[in-house]
C-alpha cells in the first residue's frame, strides 16, 4: 500500500516549491492573483501525475475514475476532483484537454518503448502541451493564435525533461528515446550502458539526447515567439520559466550530454542570469508575431486545440 503523497495534501504554493523549482522561481514575476492560479494549476497537474505513478494510494484507479467523471460530465466522485472542480469550472478549462492530459499520464502505466519521433511528440503534447493550453486560461490569454505557441512551449519543456531523465526513466522501465534513433534498446540495457558511457552503444544514447535537445530548440523558438500574446507580467514570468528550463538542456550540451550522470539542475545565479535574459524577450511585443509554423504540429494533428 502506497501512502498518500504529500502533493495531494500540500498547499498549492508548497507543492510548486517542492516539485517545480523552475516554475516556483518564475512565479514571483506573475503577481499575487495570477501567481495563485498558476500554482493551483501546477498542483492539480502534479497530483494527477503522482496518481499515475502510483505515488498516491490507488492512484491509477482514481485517475481512471476522474477521467470518466470528466468525460460524462457527471457529479465528481473522487475527493480530489471534488476539491478542484470549482477551480476548473471558474477557469473554464476545456475538459477535452484535461482528458488528453490524463491519457498521456496513463500511458506511462504500460511499458514505455517509444517507436518514432512522431510518437514522442504526441506523448509530449499529451503530458505537457496540454498544460500549455490550460496555462492560457490561467494567464488571461484568450487569443486563439497563442495556443499553438503554448503547446510548443510545453512540448519543448517536456523534451528537455526527457533529455535530463534518461537514466532515471530507464530505472522505471521507460525509454522515451525513439527506437528510430536508438534501436530497440531496453531500459535495462540503458542502465547497463551508463556504466561504460564512452562505448559505441552508449554513444548511440548520447547522440539521441543531442538530437532530442536539437528538436526541443525548434519548439522553444516557437513557444517564445508567442509570448507577446500574453499580458505583460505573464510574458515575463513564462519567459523566465522557459529560459530557466531550457538552460538544463544548454548545460547538458556544454558537458557533452552526460545522460549517465546525475540529474542536471540550475543554480540560483544561473536562474538570475536566465531571468535577466527573459526581459530581452519583451522586444517581441513591438514586433509583428509571425504565423505559427504548422509543420511543428504534423505529428499531433487532430488532437484537442491543434490547428
Amino acid at each position: 500500500m502506497v501512502a498518500t503523497a504529500h502533493s495531494e495534501t500540500m498547499t498549492a504554493d508548497k507543492a510548486l516549491a517542492a516539485y517545480g523549482k523552475s516554475f516556483h522561481w518564475a512565479r514571483r514575476f506573475l503577481g499575487q492573483n495570477m501567481g495563485i492560479k498558476a500554482a493551483r494549476l501546477y498542483q492539480f497537474c502534479r497530483v494527477l501525475d503522482d496518481m499515475a505513478d502510483g505515488d498516491i494510494e490507488h492512484g491509477p484507479k482514481r485517475l481512471v475514475r476522474i477521467q470518466k467523471d470528466l468525460l460524462i460530465a457527471s457529479t465528481a466522485c473522487d475527493p480530489f476532483l471534488i476539491l478542484f472542480q470549482p477551480f476548473l469550472t471558474k477557469q473554464k478549462f476545456p475538459t477535452t484537454v484535461i482528458v488528453a492530459l490524463i491519457d498521456g499520464l496513463l500511458s506511462d502505466q504500460k511499458p514505455v518503448r517509444v517507436k518514432s519521433e512522431a510518437e514522442l511528440l504526441s506523448y509530449a503534447y499529451h503530458v505537457a502541451g496540454t498544460v500549455g493550453i490550460l496555462m492560457c486560461n490561467v494567464l488571461d490569454c484568450d487569443n486563439e493564435q497563442s495556443l499553438g505557441h503554448a503547446i510548443d512551449l510545453g512540448i519543448a519543456m517536456q523534451l528537455t525533461n526527457i533529455a535530463r531523465d534518461v537514466l532515471e526513466d530507464a530505472g522505471m522501465g521507460r525509454r522515451y528515446l525513439p527506437a528510430s534513433w536508438v534501436g530497440n534498446l531496453a531500459p535495462e540495457q540503458i542502465i547497463t550502458l551508463a556504466k561504460t558511457p564512452d562505448g559505441d552503444a552508449a554513444l548511440t544514447v548520447t547522440n539521441a539526447v543531442s538530437r532530442l535537445l536539437t528538436l526541443a530548440e525548434d519548439y522553444y523558438k516557437s513557444g517564445i515567439t508567442g509570448l507577446s500574446y500574453l499580458p505583460l507580467r505573464a510574458h515575463i514570468s513564462i519567459a523566465v520559466a522557459a529560459l530557466v528550463y531550457r538552460q538544463i538542456g544548454v548545460q547538458l550540451a556544454q558537458q557533452n550530454y552526460p545522460w549517465h550522470g546525475g540529474r542536471q539542475s540550475t543554480s540560483i545565479s544561473t536562474k538570475v542570469r536566465c531571468s535577466l535574459r527573459a526581459f530581452g524577450t519583451l522586444r517581441l511585443r513591438f514586433q509583428k508575431t509571425p504565423p505559427h509554423d504548422s509543420n511543428l504540429h504534423d505529428a499531433i494533428r487532430g488532437l484537442p486545440y491543434v490547428r
